[in-house]
């Protein structure tokens, strides 16, 4: 097989599985053994199938076994692990896959011939290099030396997490071992932790991820929320098994007895949600933020300026109740929107610091996962001196994450020496009061530095992900982003209520609402009915497009808080969206009359009217509103004009549609002035004003000639014989062939 095959089977048995399809699924997995040849598989898939065999055996001879499920779910899990240790052996033989390189090349690249000398050459580094510290002799090559070989240890370590197939016990007394030293090894840890990460997720081994749960229970906030975020990102990719395995269900029951673990669950869950939009801000720093902090002067011209007193756009009208503040207030200073955002926890550096991922710092993997260490030899240069600065102080902060901290100073580096010392210099004004401050928010609010923590190691989680360059060669973490309420682990967290609550509010303030429906319908039952939650309801139904469903939702948040004006004009918009115009004016005028002259409220009834026929009651709410704002307000002479021509008034229509040519020509309104001088018996000019409706089109004839065709009953209403149609039609043809 080649690696194509393997990912397709691979793949085919897991469906199997989980769709419970075991014969089928042990003929695929047949075909990984045998493409394989190794006795030890073929035996072991041998006796499942024996054990499998006997139960089926057992089933159809009516014996009643208690165990039976038990024995089911227990093979069902062997066949999942089976699956995936058969895939990660076929491709170690086949693939070019950059991790596999990597697995095939990795034994000739150890330095250590034991896991025991590479745990002592961690032991030994940290013992001299206190030693060597408080002597009072100068030994600094001895250190650099020191510390070359510990940073080269340090990539093995890494490696032997992530590379190795089959932990066997030296492995496993090694991670333990290392776990329970003291602070001093806090970044053999956390290496050890995503190389163990990133191994679960390349390749299932319920032992493996024990030894991930065995991290979550760590003393140290860093190593426990690097291991939690792992965690998080491993249930979520197999999901559908975690199940099988009671070791797991009951490691996961004690992780949550915690009550200081389930508010890091739903902090780093709360974060994943947000990685979704990272994106999109890396973007709008691109093109907006960043251009406009370029060129930003004090009169700087507001760029949220109304686009017209009319606004119909009703659809993404959100309550003000509830939706989110967003700086909406005519402020149009780009760095106060880059503070907004930073507060919210956006990842704001993502665009900044995407260009600085190509120093020699970074071809070594492991150095994408390296807690900021400002001895590390890299950058080590710019801290050698005893001096307070805030360059020291601002790279503890959680401003940034580990890797954006190393890019930040590989940065400074590549100045000259006297403008790096000028920067430190007017950066050491404050660097006492800010590393004071950064500590006494570590000790005043312990919850908040673990959400620090669990931020900064999923933005460097994400960098990884995004702009490592064998990236495309790595299943993306972040594909799960959205799917993390769809989880065993989840429901657990979600015993209590306030917790999917929570999510789902978070779902829909990012606009994702298909995801915060299916928690708000998950929850109905367990919630007293409230009209927000409704109201939310049928807003993310009507993102969606499920009018109905969203018209139900809006009618119960109107039963539960009736006359709420913003409830009313969507009830409104449901039906007129649904082509009952009769209803919808309906509940336009019980909003009018709960908040009277609303302008959009106002066109929207004018416009039921005429979609009723109700022609001269549409003219009197459309002379209302032009009388309020008679200068400048062509939606409103746009309405008129067309009820004029509809109604058979084309003194009125033209009069209007001859302001609108004036102010703000569109097609549709050339198309409306030849239908007017049409009326009039004014056929040339009527072929001339269908000529820049055709230009404004695109000269696209097949696009005029569809919206020509809707208007011709209005045009037979108003005296034009049907034969007249297509002579007129011919003399624009051939007046535009004739260009």
């Amino acid at each position: 097989m080649n690696a194509s095959q393997i990912h397709t089977t691979h793949k085919a048995v897991l469906h199997l599985l989980s769709t419970k399809q075991v014969k089928s699924a042990f003929d695929k997995i047949l075909l990984l053994v045998d493409d394989l040849q190794m006795g030890e598989y073929s035996d072991r898939l041998e006796e499942m199938q024996q054990n499998y065999r006997y139960l089926l055996q057992y089933f159809l001879d009516g014996i009643n076994d208690p165990e039976r499920k038990s024995v089911y779910d227990n093979l069902i899990s062997k066949l999942f692990a089976l699956n995936a240790e058969l895939r990660e052996e076929l491709l170690f033989r086949n693939s070019t896959n950059f991790e596999f390189n990597q697995k095939r090349y990795f034994p000739y690249n150890q330095h250590y011939t034991s896991n025991s000398s590479l745990f002592d050459s961690f032991d030994y580094f940290h013992s001299q290099t206190q030693l060597l510290q408080h002597s009072e002799d100068n030994h600094t090559i001895e250190i650099h030396r020191l510390r070359s070989n510990f940073e080269s240890a340090l990539n093995e370590l890494f490696g032997l997490f992530w590379l190795t197939t089959h932990y066997t016990t030296d492995e496993k007394q090694l991670f333990s071992k290392l776990l329970s030293l003291g602070n001093r090894s806090w970044i053999e840890k956390s290496l050890s932790v995503s190389g163990l990460t990133l191994n679960i997720w390349r390749m299932f081994d319920e032992s493996k991820l024990i030894m991930l749960f065995d991290a979550c229970q760590s003393t140290d906030t860093r190593i426990r929320q690097r291991a939690l975020v792992g965690l998080c990102f491993v249930l979520a990719r197999y999901n559908q098994f975690i199940t099988f395995f009671p070791q797991i269900r009951n490691r996961i029951v004690l992780l949550i007895d915690n009550k200081h673990i389930v508010e890091n669950f739903k902090n780093i869950i709360i974060q994943l949600i947000g990685t979704t939009e990272t994106e999109e801000i890396t973007k709008k720093m691109r093109e907006e933020i960043l251009p406009e902090m370029m060129k930003i002067s004090p009169l700087l011209k507001d760029k949220m300026d109304t686009d017209s007193i009319v606004n119909l756009d009703e659809w993404g009208e959100e309550n003000p109740e509830w939706q989110e503040i967003l700086d909406q207030s005519g402020v149009s200073d780009k760095l106060q929107e880059l503070s907004e955002l930073q507060l919210e926890g956006a990842d704001i550096y993502m665009s900044t610091f995407s260009m600085l991922k190509n120093f020699s710092f970074f071809s070594s993997i492991s150095n994408w996962f390296m807690p900021f260490d400002s001895l590390q030899s890299s950058i080590s240069d710019l801290f050698d001196s005893d001096d307070k600065t805030v360059l020291s102080a601002f790279v503890d902060s959680p401003l940034m994450c580990n890797s954006d901290k190393y890019s930040f100073c590989l940065s400074i580096l590549q100045m000259p020496e006297k403008q790096r010392s000028m920067l430190k210099n007017s950066m050491g004004m404050g660097a006492e009061q800010m590393e004071e401050m950064n500590k006494d928010e570590a000790i005043l609010t312990p919850d908040l530095v673990s959400k620090n923590i669990s931020k900064q190691y999923i933005q460097d989680l994400f960098r990884f992900f995004k702009l490592f360059p064998q990236h495309t060669e790595f299943s993306d973490m972040f594909a799960f982003s959205l799917i993390m309420h769809r989880t065993y682990l989840f429901d657990l967290l979600s015993s209590d209520i306030e917790f999917m609550k929570s999510i789902a509010e978070y779902y829909f303030i990012k606009n994702h609402y298909i995801e915060s429906l299916e928690l708000f319908e998950k929850m109905q039952s367990n919630l007293v009915p409230t009209a927000a939650i409704y109201q939310k309801m049928g807003y993310a139904y009507q993102q969606t497009s499920q009018l109905a469903k969203a018209l139900d939702a809006y009618l119960k948040a109107d039963i539960v808080q009736p006359d709420d004006v913003w409830t009313i004009r969507k009830i409104a918009l449901c039906f007129r969206l649904q082509g009952d115009f009769t209803k919808a004016l309906e509940y336009y005028q019980h909003a009018e009359f709960l908040k009277p002259n609303q302008t959009s409220v106002l066109f929207q009834i004018g416009h039921c009217y005429l979609e009723l026929g109700k022609y001269k009651d549409a003219l009197a709410i459309y002379y209302k509103l032009d009388a309020q704002h008679p200068d400048d307000n062509p939606k409103v002479w746009r309405a008129i004009s067309w009820v004029a021509f509809v109604s058979g008034n084309i003194q009125q229509a033209e009069y209007y549609n001859h302001k609108l040519l004036k102010v703000e020509p569109t097609a549709s309104n050339y198309l409306n002035a030849g239908h007017i001088a049409w009326c009039k018996n004014n056929l040339k000019n009527a072929v001339e004003l269908y000529e820049e409706c055709y230009d404004l089109m695109g000269q696209n004839w097949q696009v005029f000639l569809d919206s020509f065709t809707e208007d011709k009953p209005y045009l037979n209403s108003n005296g034009i014989e049907e034969d007249e149609i297509p002579l007129l039609l011919d003399a624009l043809r051939m007046n535009i062939d004739a260009l």
